[in-house]
């Protein structure tokens, strides 16, 4: 809006502005004051916006100023000649629809939304039993269509020599226009139509099994074929039709179907020729290898054309020769000579016996059954340690059976590779995929084996991605939550080696859930197993760690080592020992990690004990002050001559039979993780100096080397004995204390001189001590004595 004075409104009135702006090419919009009288001295202002007519006269009244404001007041609109010119001369918009070359379109279709030829299989076989749910869903208002006692199945039949595949259905079939409906228009889905009758009719069933939404699943038979012909038969319909199409083309034809030998009587019969490329398809073994995989619960039966053989005893004709020979013994009965053949037939096989148990109420299937239904699906032999049966209702519905393997897989590679292909994903009975990358289970469950089943997971066109949403994410954390209560199952079972066998096989697999899912912090806690200071043959559990804690015990004592006997000798147990305080042994590399990102347990903190700032709750304050009154200038004595190996010297508390221990700082490293980090094949040796942090040599006050060298400190600091043993004594504290020595050889070297010192002497006579060399000087050469032999017994 533009703004104008009171002055600028009476110079427009009174020189005739109207004109001035009557030439613009779109209208002005501009605010003007008007003033009412209010009271002597007083006005009040009141804006209007407004569009200038483009001619105005003179204003020469109040009347003519008043006929205005009630103009502006009413917001009458004016446009300029020019705008309305311009908008007559604009010629009207035409409207046209999006075209495509359908032959590019299918190529899209067919070589872009599928990754996988074999699904082709598994989309024609859904399409034939939506068909036949089609038909019995219809059948229930109009018994005519199922008279005859026509069988709801799917066959399919092989022909490997020519690479034919023939899939035939006896569902509800297609009319001509039908065919030209779903067959000839992209993207139309013959069962999304339905589905949108059902659902507008008041009469729908509100449950229904059918499958197809996009309509494309039919033109996945082009992944493998040359040639598609339908021949289809619809009760709606006198006359069978045939529908054909050819990859790469723009067009079809379709014709009534004349040979009285291929007429249906209901259903659909497609006919599938084969690429040069893809008649593998064609092999029977294939074939029901793939309706196995993925149509394997649709609820229909399918029945492939197989080769089959049975065994018979067939007459051998004999050899005449033997015949001559057998005629010389003239033996009166003679039986004839037979042997077993394989005679070969083809017929009809059910394929998709095993059934769909999760859609049954789990009150009604059995433990057998459950075992069974689970050795079949994932291979195995070996019975579950459990299993979980559950339907999950809300924002998302879906059917679940989970089962947790009585072993792990051959190699332990699971817990590296989270794509393990244990979790078999179905929408409506029909298999979608079991390649996931953590969208339904964590890795740290990758172990964990079963099947989903539900009705309206978000899918991408070709059914093969789970799109990631709120409803994957729910989906998500319901079927965490149901597989920790089973393993929870396991663990409070009156057999407790189903829970150690588990433990043994995945407990690894927990522990990176420490690492990975601070979510289920809680429920993953209570799993987890440890050897301790007070139980070095059964793992214990956390809950069972704190049962056991003294009265004035605040947090959770841990030593992190290479294996149990390492934990159980450490010095940094000696003063806890002492305390009776349980100390939890981590012995599984994994095991450090796992802990630290857990924090803590029921309130409980978790304290690595070696570490400094170690508190037992038994601090005495004047007897620390004399301590370090009496052992300060030893400390400092120490530090110096140790220089930078170590970031201090300080009196111990946690020591009791050895005389130091070196401590890994607060926040760095420990002995253990040091050790480990060192192991790692891609390991950045660039931050081991970083990472390793500070090391706090602590000694024992009240060990007698300890004392000794006090008193060297006191006597005389400069003397070379009490510098090596100062050195030595690192060295030893080094690897005591679990960490690796910078060189070996050295320490070895300090080692000799050492016990080349205190056994100088112990074990030689004083004369071969003072002149080791008068037995070399004063030997006598003695000459040998023969003795003769003596025989036993006699005497000499």
């Amino acid at each position: 809006m533009h703004r104008l004075t009171r002055r600028s409104v009476s110079a427009i009135l009174r020189t005739g502005g109207g004109a001035r702006y009557r030439n613009c090419a779109a209208p002005i919009s501009c605010s003007v004051p008007i003033f009412d009288s209010v009271g002597e001295g007083e006005s009040r202002s009141r804006w209007y916006s407004v569009l200038l007519p483009k001619r105005s006269d003179t204003v020469k009244s109040l009347s003519q100023v008043q006929h205005l404001k009630d103009t502006l007041f009413l917001g009458k609109r004016y446009e300029s000649t020019s705008a309305a010119s311009d908008a007559s001369a604009t010629p009207p918009a035409e409207r046209y629809e999006y075209q495509a070359e359908v032959s590019r379109l299918m190529d899209l279709i067919v070589n872009s939304l599928y990754s996988n030829k074999e699904v082709f299989l598994r989309e024609l076989i859904s399409n034939a039993s939506d068909a036949l749910d089609k038909l019995r869903f219809l059948s229930v208002t109009q018994p005519d269509l199922l008279k005859g006692g026509v069988e709801l199945d799917i066959r399919i039949q092989t022909d490997k020599e020519n690479g034919i595949v023939t899939i035939t259905d006896t569902g509800i079939g297609m009319t001509q226009q039908e065919l030209v409906d779903c067959l000839g228009t992209i993207a139309q889905s013959g069962t999304a139509k339905f589905l949108k009758a059902l659902k507008d009719s008041k009469d729908a069933g509100g449950d229904n099994n059918l499958i197809g939404q996009f309509g494309v699943g039919f033109y996945s038979a082009f992944l493998v074929c040359d040639r598609v012909v339908v021949s289809t038969k619809s009760p709606k319909s006198d006359k069978q039709y045939v529908w054909e199409g050819e990859a790469n083309a723009s067009s079809y034809t379709i014709r009534e179907e004349t040979d009285p030998e291929k007429l249906l009587p209901i259903g659909t019969c497609l006919t599938l020729h084969l690429k040069r490329d893809d008649k593998g398809f064609a092999h029977p073994e294939r074939i029901q290898k793939l309706v196995k995989n993925y149509s394997q619960f649709v609820s229909f039966p399918i029945y492939t054309w197989q080769e089959k053989g049975f065994t018979k005893e067939v007459e051998v004709d004999e050899d005449p020769a033997e015949t001559k020979k057998d005629g010389q013994d003239e033996q009166p009965e003679k039986k004839k000579k037979t042997k077993t053949v394989v005679e070969k037939y083809w017929d009809w096989e059910l394929t998709n016996e095993t059934q769909p148990i999760w859609l049954r109420n789990p009150k009604e299937v059995t433990t057998e059954e459950y075992n069974e239904f689970y050795k079949k699906t994932f291979n195995e032999y070996l019975d579950p340690l459990a299993s979980s049966h559950f339907t999950t209702e809300g924002e998302v519905e879906f059917r679940s059976i989970l089962y947790v393997p009585a072993i792990a897989p051959m190699g332990k590679d699971d817990i590296v590779n989270p794509k393990t292909k244990n979790i078999r994903l179905y929408v409506k009975r029909v298999f979608i995929s079991d390649d996931f990358d953590g969208e339904l289970f964590p890795r740290y469950l990758s172990f964990v084996k079963g099947v989903v089943d539900s009705n309206d997971l978000p899918l991408n066109v070709s059914r093969e991605i789970l799109q990631e949403s709120r409803i994957v994410r729910i989906m998500r954390k319901r079927l965490v939550r149901k597989a920790f209560d089973m393993i929870l199952g396991i663990s409070m079972s009156e057999n407790k080696d189903d829970y150690d066998k588990f433990w043994e096989n995945f407990g690894k697999h927990l522990k990176l859930g420490c690492i990975e899912d601070r979510e289920n912090h809680k429920r993953i806690a209570p799993l987890l197993r440890f050897f301790s200071s007070q139980s070095v043959d059964e793992l214990i559990s956390l809950d069972e760690y704190v049962e056991n804690m003294k009265p004035e015990q605040k947090d959770i004592y841990y030593m992190a080592a290479d294996s149990v006997t390492s934990a159980r000798n450490t010095p940094f147990l000696e003063r806890l020992l002492e305390k009776d305080l349980e100390v939890l042994f981590l012995v599984d590399p994994i095991d450090e990690v796992a802990i630290q990102n857990l924090k803590a347990y029921k309130e409980k903190n978790f304290v690595d004990i070696s570490k400094e700032d170690l508190d037992l709750g038994d601090k005495n304050e004047e007897k620390d002050k004399e301590i370090k009154q009496e052992f300060g200038q030893t400390c400092d004595w120490i530090k110096k001559r140790l220089g930078d190996k170590v970031a201090s010297v300080q009196i111990s508390n946690r020591l009791s039979s050895s005389p130091c221990v070196l401590v890994s700082g607060k926040f760095g490293w420990s002995a253990n993780m040091e050790r480990l980090m060192k192991a790692q094949t891609a390991g950045d040796t660039s931050s081991l100096d970083f990472m390793r942090g500070r090391r706090v040599f602590e000694i024992n006050p009240e060990h007698p080397i300890i004392r000794n060298l006090n008193t060297a400190c006191k006597s005389n600091p400069n003397d070379e004995d009490a510098q090596k043993a100062i050195d030595l004594l690192y060295d030893a504290a080094l690897v005591s204390s679990g960490f690796t020595p910078e060189n070996p050889a050295q320490l070895g070297g300090k080692i000799y001189e050492m016990m080349d010192i205190a056994l100088s002497g112990k074990w030689s006579t004083p004369i071969e001590a003072q002149h080791p060399g008068a037995i070399s000087n004063n030997t006598e050469t003695v000459e040998a004595e023969v003795v003769e032999p003596v025989e036993a017994g006699s005497q000499k």
